[in-house]
Order: C-alpha cells, then sequence, then structure tokens
C-alpha cells in the first residue's frame, strides 16, 4: 500500500485536533469529545500548500530539508550524448535540473530496525 496525497489528508485530518477553550458540562463526562477536528476541505487545503510550498522552493533551485525524514536537492545535468534504443541513432540529451532525494540518518535506522 502507499501513501498518496488523499491518504496524508485523511491522516492530518484525524490526527490534528484544538482543544475547545471553553468546557461545557457534558466535556467533563466525555473528555474525549474535548477536541475540534479539522474538516476534510481544511486538511486538503494544508497539504496542498504544503506541496505547493515544496514545489515552488525546487523551482526556485533551493534545496528542501526535512529533519529526521531527508532532503530534497535539485541537481543539475549537462547536455549529453544519447541512443535511441529502437533505431540505435545517437541524439542529444538536453541539460536539465533534476530532484533527488537524500534519507536522513534517522529514517533509515528506523526502516533497517525491524
Amino acid at each position: 500500500m502507499s501513501l498518496n496525497k488523499a491518504r496524508i489528508v485523511k491522516s492530518v485530518m484525524q490526527g490534528v485536533g484544538f482543544k475547545r477553550r471553553r468546557k461545557g458540562p457534558q466535556l467533563f463526562l466525555f473528555p474525549e469529545l474535548d477536541r475540534i477536528f479539522l474538516s476534510r476541505e481544511r486538511a486538503d487545503q494544508i497539504v496542498g500548500s504544503l506541496f505547493e510550498k515544496i514545489k515552488d522552493t525546487l523551482a526556485k533551485g533551493e534545496d528542501v530539508l526535512i529533519p529526521g525524514f531527508g532532503k530534497f536537492q535539485v541537481k543539475f545535468k549537462w547536455a549529453r550524448k544519447g541512443r535511441n534504443p529502437q533505431t540505435g541513432e545517437t541524439i542529444i540529451i538536453n541539460s536539465r535540473r533534476t530532484v533527488t532525494f537524500k534519507v536522513s540518518r534517522k529514517l533509515r535506522d528506523k526502516m533497517n530496525r525491524h
């Protein structure tokens, strides 16, 4: 099962809650109702704005570091010769920027700890 934006939104929606400022008489009997959770639309806005911020930062050529998770880096690749595998013809591959990801040591250790 892979993690996609919809699952991230659902997780944020269920996991983020705010305490109420005033407690009514029922909240003393049911303390689990003392939280206000995010709506699906608001959670989608938060996750979407986070992804947009990451994309904008990478588009500027800057790195994105998320402590405990990893680092997204923008790398430049020079133009080079390539080969069309179907025809064997030599072609020129244009220069471009790509995004690489380097996992943090904490995450790597957590993944390898079974």
